[in-house]
């Protein structure tokens, strides 16, 4: 029996980054570079004569740019896993945001040199062989588990669908005590906290606006994300929700109807700043699961300070992180959601807090914000 590689097609318009790129896939036994291109025409031209599993799609390229070619692909092919490669800069994040709300499966950010160093040869093994061979083998409906780090089994592909543009920026409105709290006026909650990555862009900006205005609570996120790109995924999802998102820093006071998404290469905790007050930390401490932000480290600071008027939510992502902090936060009385498996992109994370037991309910991301609300808002 001799197992069939995974195809891929690389665009890219730099020829040193095409013939790097074919070299790192092409080592692994798994993996057969099928076609390059230089730019999107050259690539729609052969998706019918190479018939990849996987496409490598740079953003930047002149005559038909990645945004178009994805755009183009899509209208053809709705299922094709295309992971963005894109830069690390404040351009590059936009695009790759934009990328993954018009229908990418993922993306990997290219090291800052391309030219043959060591590092970048490494940076591309560790990030772009995994998602390729994971998304290459869902694809196929492969049946063995593909891991890292963690053991989640691959579900077959759903169509793409991009998501929801934007909708006009909304003012965030003051939070009115007792607004949105429930007959009561108290919620059992002080804090909810969400976990995710692979996928996590665009899950977050399908939940974050079905939250209502004057949420009562604030809220702390860890998405797995480099630096640029958290601070303009925080600006994205203030533009598109009733809720002001900013990164966390040291020592911002959380406030309700406020959102603090981790740094890039930060870890984030909370921390009581006075009697009354709890503020955000950053350090940079070793990565956890090979990440930082890590989302474990995130919901131990959270369970510690909040005990059981926590509510923990782990969205779409690749790996086991959150599942450890997930268990803290169930220990010290506090309470879990996951996103289902069909809603995920990777139902890594998700599952595994699902698999484990910690998690009250299992629900798309609709089911989620109703969830949330009930719970939250009393409403």
């Amino acid at each position: 029996f001799i197992m069939q590689k995974i195809r891929i097609l690389i665009v890219d318009d730099a020829v040193v980054v095409r013939r790097m790129l074919t070299d790192i896939l092409d080592s692994d036994p798994e993996l057969e570079v099928v076609g390059t291109a230089a730019n999107g025409k050259i690539a729609l031209n052969k998706l019918p004569q190479v018939k990849p599993d996987v496409m490598v799609l740079d953003l930047d390229m002149p005559e038909m740019n990645g945004l178009e070619t994805l755009a183009a692909v899509r209208k053809i092919n709705s299922t094709l896993p295309i992971i963005a490669f894109s830069t690390m800069t404040e351009r590059g994040a936009s695009k790759t945001l934009e990328a993954l709300s018009r229908g990418a499966t993922d993306y990997v950010t290219k090291p800052s040199t391309m030219r043959g160093a060591r590092s970048a040869v490494d940076t591309i093994r560790e990030e772009l062989v995994p998602k390729v061979k994971m998304f290459g083998k869902r694809r196929r409906g492969a049946q063995t588990p593909i891991a890292r780090p963690t053991h989640q089994r691959p579900v077959v592909p759903r169509p793409v669908t991009p998501a929801k543009r934007p909708v006009a920026a909304r003012p965030v409105r003051p939070i009115r005590p007792g607004v949105g709290l429930g007959k009561s006026g108290q919620t059992k909650y002080s804090v909810l906290a969400i976990g995710t990555s692979t996928g996590g862009p665009n899950a977050l900006a399908e939940l974050l606006p079905r939250l209502p205005p004057n949420f009562p609570v604030p809220i702390v996120i860890v998405q797995h994300m480099p630096p640029i790109f958290t601070r303009i995924l925080a600006e994205r999802l203030t533009s598109s929700s009733h809720l002001k998102v900013v990164e966390g820093s040291m020592g911002a006071v959380l406030q309700p109807g406020n959102a603090y998404i981790a740094p890039g290469d930060y870890h984030m905790t909370i921390a009581k700043g006075s009697s009354t007050t709890v503020v955000t930390k950053t350090n940079q401490n070793p990565p956890e699961h090979s990440c930082r932000p890590a989302v474990d480290v995130l919901f131990r600071s959270v369970a510690e300070v909040y005990k059981d008027r926590v509510l923990a939510v782990i969205l779409t992502g690749m790996g086991r992180d959150g599942a450890l902090g997930c268990a803290k936060i169930k220990q010290t009385g506090g309470e879990v959601l996951a996103q289902d498996e069909a809603s995920s992109v990777v139902w890594g994370m998700p599952g595994l807090v699902a698999k484990q037991g910690l998690a009250e309910k299992v629900l798309n991301i609709e089911g989620l914000a109703d969830e949330i609300t009930k719970r939250i808002c009393g409403t």
